[in-house]
Order: structure tokens, then sequence, then C-alpha cells
């Protein structure tokens, strides 16, 4: 058996610390009082023959209580009770030694599979994560109720984000960019006025991007749309300064020229500056900004010309990646990139399908951009189209004073998730049971989300000024509280889920793809929905109900519910719980049938959801890819592709590995044709539904039918 200590780790179990405990607490009392060896061994075996393979250590001391009590030495019990007091007291003192100094040894292993963007061996990332488990010490022993405490730990719910709970900072938010560009900045006490060019503005963007990130823990996202009047200002500039330079010298047509060539330089240069500077920055966190770029032409910009180009080059330079450390073109982990789609460019004879064959290019290669149907999400959101925010969660339509709807400037509370499938074993398969069960964990859920809220009650525009004084979420004075934004639905705070899968599995006996199973899972959701409308109704704060992406979550929860209920087939026996909605890895259904089915639960998990296919050989896959692009705009409104890639040990070329004239495996980088040191995905053809494409490459075929 493995015991849980309170910081949240695990060792051994070893009975001889309960003897130790309870002799120590034998010593304290008149001999009569005590218990003899034979009694305390049968309390041990009461403990032990429980057979859990988990078990939280005051649960342990729960036990030996009962058990002292059931003897009736109710003196003992008491003596015993105060030691575990005094014990508690100490605790308190400190608790962070080991887990920071298994940091500074880099044996945290959990701590560095945390985040894609912190790299735990850098002194400025390791600062921040010394930061976070003093955070998760206090949130854990003081700052949080200790039962809230004890459901995180047994994995009833997961309370995200502990190590930053210490301080009252928001999760993830949308940048109202065009305020801040429009009517200037404040950074670091200097102001930023508007710019005066394209290249200009997108380096005042990543400077706002670097700051922001540096005083939040969650993602940010930012619509380019609010670039395109900037790229019109470039060109103006050029075309007043050619024509004052050319005047009587070359004829009109050849002005225009010029000033194009002159556009498309500043352009490029000014998308360079954006991908480049997010990429290299680093916060004060350690890391990359954690940023998400909106790509979205909305009919009746008046800059919407000049935004399309802007999207065609982020799509380029994307579609080219950024070199490492050895010079080969990588594909690089951020901005995350969201497009959408329109009527104007869903591959069906629509001005703007240009970009969207970039777009579907660029998904081939370097699994960016992700897709959302404007068709889809008006029909979700009372006619808007908005950008998810960095973590993927989705705000709910909120209107200003003036009957405006807005979106950028808004911000998430934070987020607490529920682990289904748990509640799904406790049942039992009782089906009336689970029902109690889960209304008692989303009473657990909505104690821990105002935890959250509360937090943030007292928080004052100083203590982020980019924040709240300089207009990335509001212009507020200083001094002044941000409560009143905390309310109304302004901000959201998110319940999330893990496991639908699972716990239809448990509670049904069937997948929640089969009809028992899908009118189950259904009700599950709309009944997690109804909380957080009731939520809302209740408190006037914006409750939303948010598939949590969070793939380290669904191998947390699986990992404690096997140590604690052992090995279920189809559960806990594969390693991880499948995330949200989504349909099991193991099921066979193709891509046009995974999204027609989860679409219905975008429809409920409006605070946050994200579908996405496992499509092989993407590559060679282009005709497909378009086929369910188009598919997206008309049945889902937020999808992504995934696929195993090539990839070269050698020099970190994740690029198509390809076959040269000796029929070998050869990356184009680094010429490297020893097998055992690159990841190559075999291909043979590309299925996708009912279509086929074949490679069509004669040598391939044959180099593969040899190599397979």
């Amino acid at each position: 058996m493995k015991v849980i200590k309170r910081d949240g780790s695990s060792v051994d179990y070893d009975r001889s610390k309960i003897v130790i405990a309870i002799e120590k607490a034998n010593a304290e009392v008149p001999e009569s009082e005590r218990m003899g060896r034979e009694d305390i061994n049968a309390i041990i075996d009461g403990i032990e023959s429980q057979k859990r393979q988990r078990m939280l250590v005051e649960d342990i001391q729960d036990l030996v209580e009962q058990g002292l009590v059931a003897k009736n030495k109710f003196y003992l019990a008491k003596t015993y009770i105060i030691y575990r007091y005094n014990r508690a007291l100490v605790r308190k003192a400190n608790t962070t030694d080991e887990s920071i100094l298994a940091l500074l040894r880099n044996e945290n292993k959990e701590l560095a599979e945390e985040n894609s963007n912190k790299n735990t061996m850098i002194a400025a990332t390791q600062r921040d994560y010394i930061a976070g488990e003093v955070s998760r010490d206090l949130t854990r022993r003081i700052l949080l109720p200790e039962h809230i405490s004890k459901a995180h730990d047994e994995g009833a719910i997961h309370f995200h984000d502990a190590d930053y709970f210490i301080q009252p900072i928001f999760n993830c938010c949308l940048i109202n960019i065009g305020d801040m560009l429009e009517n200037g900045a404040v950074m670091n006490g200097k102001l930023i006025e508007s710019p005066k060019s394209f290249q200009v503005a997108c380096t005042v963007v990543t400077q706002i991007i670097a700051c922001v990130a540096s005083n939040q823990y969650g993602g940010q996202s930012v619509d380019l749309r609010h670039l395109g009047k900037y790229l019109r200002r470039s060109r103006e500039k050029f075309r007043a300064h050619i024509a004052y330079e050319c005047a009587g010298k070359v004829d009109d047509a050849t002005v225009d020229r010029l000033v194009e060539d002159r556009v498309r330089d500043e352009l490029k240069n000014g998308v360079q500056t954006l991908q480049y500077q997010i990429n290299t920055l680093m916060t004060t966190n350690g890391q990359s900004p954690f940023v998400t770029l909106f790509l979205n032409l909305q009919e009746g910009d008046p800059y919407i010309e000049e935004n399309a180009l802007i999207i065609a080059e982020v799509l380029r330079q994307r579609l080219e990646g950024i070199k490492n450390e050895k010079g080969v073109y990588i594909t690089p982990a951020f901005p995350k990139l969201v497009y959408v789609l329109d009527e104007h460019n869903c591959l069906k004879g629509g001005k703007y399908d240009y970009l969207t064959e970039l777009a579907v290019k660029c998904s081939a290669k370097r699994m960016y951009p992700d897709y959302i149907s404007a068709k889809k999400m008006r029909e979700n959101y009372q006619g808007n189209v908005f950008s998810p925010m960095g973590c993927r969660s989705f705000l709910a339509p909120w209107k200003d004073e003036n009957g405006n709807y807005k979106f950028e400037g808004r911000f998430n509370q934070g987020v607490v998730s529920l682990n289904l499938p748990q509640i799904g074993i406790l049942s039992g398969g009782d089906e009336d049971k689970f029902w109690q069960l889960l209304d008692q964990r989303l009473d657990l859920c909505f104690e821990a989300l105002m935890c959250r809220h509360n937090a943030l009650k007292q928080v004052r525009s100083d203590s982020s000024p980019i924040h709240w004084q300089y207009g990335a979420i509001a212009r507020l004075p200083k001094g002044a509280s941000i409560e009143p934004l905390l309310y109304g639905g302004y901000s959201s705070i998110s319940l999330g889920y893990i496991g639908l899968y699972e716990v239809t599995k448990l509670v049904k006996g069937v997948s929640h793809t089969q009809e028992a199973g899908s009118e189950f899972a259904l009700k599950v959701m709309s009944r997690l929905r109804k909380a957080c409308d009731d939520w809302k109704a209740q408190t006037n704060i914006g409750f939303a109900l948010y598939g949590t992406p969070a793939e380290s979550l669904c191998y947390r929860f699986a990992r404690i519910d096997k140590e604690r209920f052992g090995t279920i087939p189809d559960v806990t026996d594969k390693g991880y719980y499948t995330n949200s909605y989504h349909v099991d890895v193991r099921e066979h259904i193709d891509a046009f049938d995974k999204f027609t089915f989860e679409s219905q639960f975008q429809k409920i998990s409006t605070g946050g959801c994200i579908s996405y296919v496992e499509i092989p050989n993407l590559r060679h896959n282009l005709e497909a890819l378009k086929d369910v692009v188009r598919f997206i705009y008309d049945n889902i409104q937020y999808a992504e592709f995934n696929t195993k890639s090539d990839y070269c040990q050698c020099c970190g070329f994740d690029g198509e590995i390809e076959i040269n004239e000796n029929f070998q495996w050869e990356c184009p980088a680094c010429h490297n044709t020893d097998q055992s040191k690159m990841n190559v995905t075999r291909r043979t053809c590309g299925y996708l539904g009912e279509n086929f494409w074949n490679v069509g490459k004669t040598k391939e075929i044959k180099a593969r039918v040899l190599h397979l």
C-alpha cells in the first residue's frame, strides 16, 4: 500500500509507524489506560484488511482513533488525538523542503512534464516553481478548507493552478489589443503611444503579450484583425514618401509597384517580429508566453483586405517553421493559431478560399491552425464569433451599457475539474447512487470554485497595472477594486470535467457512442450544465461548463483511481481517462462520425469545447483535409487535427522523412539514414471515411513495401 502524505507525496506503507504513534500515546497515560500490543496489532490488521492500494495518512489516523474508541480506551484516544494535533502544528511549520530540493535536483518529474513551454533546468523557471511549491503548500494547509484539499488529494476534484493560488491573479483572458493599440498603454512606467506603422504595431503587440503573461498564470488570446489598420497606415506612408520622391519621374503604375514592394517587406518583417518575439521572449516566470492568435476575417471590416494579407503571411511563416539551435526548421509550440471558417472561406467557392487552402497545408505540416466554424458558433453564442481564451475556454455573450456585445478585455477567474469516472466507480453501477454522488461532488466543486472567486474580490488595480489600468482588461483608476468585473457574467469561472466515456461504461456498461450510453452521457452533461446555470442565477457570477483540455489531468485522475480501486477493464487499465466528452481513441470511428457525434456535446459545454481527430499521413492527404474542413464548417464549432509526425532525433527535424535513391529513409535536413534515430510514420495510404487517396509515387510505394 502507498500512503499519501499531506503534501501530496507518496511513500510506502510502514505499520511500525502506527505502532510508534500509539506507543507514544501509551507512555502519556496511566498503565490501566494503556493498550497492549495484541490490541494494537488488531487495529493495524483492520487497516490492512481493507487491501487499499492507496490511502491518505489522515484516513489511517481516523481508523486508529476509531479502533481506540472501540476498545473503550477513551483516555488513550484523547491523548492520541492531542499527539496528532501537535504533530500537525509541527507540519505546519514547513512542508516544502523535499519538494523544492527535488525540483533543484531535477527529480520532480511531475513538474517537468506539467507545461510544454517550461524548462525546469533554467534558473528563472526554477524560481517560479519554487514559489509555486510554497503556494501549493500554503493552499493545501491554510488557504483551502481541509475537505477541499482532501478531495483534491484523493482525485475527486482537481483544484487547478494551486501553485499560483497564494497570489490573487486570474486564469486566462482575451486581451483588448484594439484599445491598447489605439489609445496607448503604459509598461514599466513608460508610455507606449499608438503605432504609426505595421511593424511597430507588431512590436508593441509582442511587448504587451510578454507583460501580460508575466502577470497572470493562464493563456491569452489576441485578435489579429486589429492590425489591419496599421498595415494600411504603412501603405499610406510609403505611398506619400514614394510619390514625393518620384514626382514627375515615373508613372502611376511604377509608384503602385514600388509601394506594394515596400508593403510586402513591411508585412513579412512585422509578422516575423510577432513569430520570433513570441518564441524568444521569456516572461518573468521563465517561459514563452502562452498565446493564441485569432485569425478571423469579418464581413464589413473596413480593413478586411489588409487583414487577409496578414493572415496569409502568418500562415506562410508558420508553414515554414522556425530554426532550432542546429539550424533546422521545426514547428514552434507558440503562438497557437485559431482560424475561422466563414461563408467567404469555407472552400465552397468563396473569395478567401485561398487562405483556407494555405491553412490546410499548414495543418498538414505543422498541426496548426485549429478551426472554428463561424456558422456553428453563431448558433451557440447569440450570433457572435470570437476567440477562445488561451486555455481554449469560451466566454458567454455579454453586453456593455450601450447594448453592444463585448468579448475582448474579459477573463476567466479559475477552474475546478470533476473526476466523473471516480463517481461511477463509487456508485458500483447503481445509477440512482450515481446521481446522488454526482450532486454531492457538484456541491464540493461549487465550494472550491467560490474559494477561487473570493480570492479575487480583494484585488486592486495596482496589483497588475497592465491588466487593470492600461487596457489589457480594463482602464480602472489606481487603487480601484476589480470586484465589479467578477459579477454579471463579465468574467467566467469554469467547471471542468474528465471521463464522460469511462463513467458511461461504468454505469451503463457501454460506450457513450452507443444509443443507451449516449442518452446517459447527455443527461450527465445536462446535469453539469444545469449546475453551472443554477450557480450563476444564485450568485450573479459567470459559471460555465468547460470541456477541460488537460491531458496531464487525464493521467492524474486515472493513476489515483487505479491505485485506490485497482485495475478496472476499459477504465483504469488504460493509464488515462478520456478528455471531457471525447470519444475514446481506441474506438473505431472515422473523422466525420466523430465530429458529428461530439458536436452535440459542444452545444452543452459552451464554456469550453474542442474536438480533434487523429489523421495519418497528413502531408499526402490535402484533399482529404479539405473535405474535413468543409465538414467542420457545416457540423462542428471547434476542431483540430492530430497526427503521428516524422521526427529526426539527430537534428530535431519534424518535417517529412523522405526516401532516398537507395530506398532508405533519409532526413532531408541532416541526411541521417539510421532508422533507430528517427521516428518515421510509414504511410501506405490515407484513409478517411469513405474516401481513399493513394500516395501515388511508385518508388515510395516500393520502398515502403520493402520496409514494411
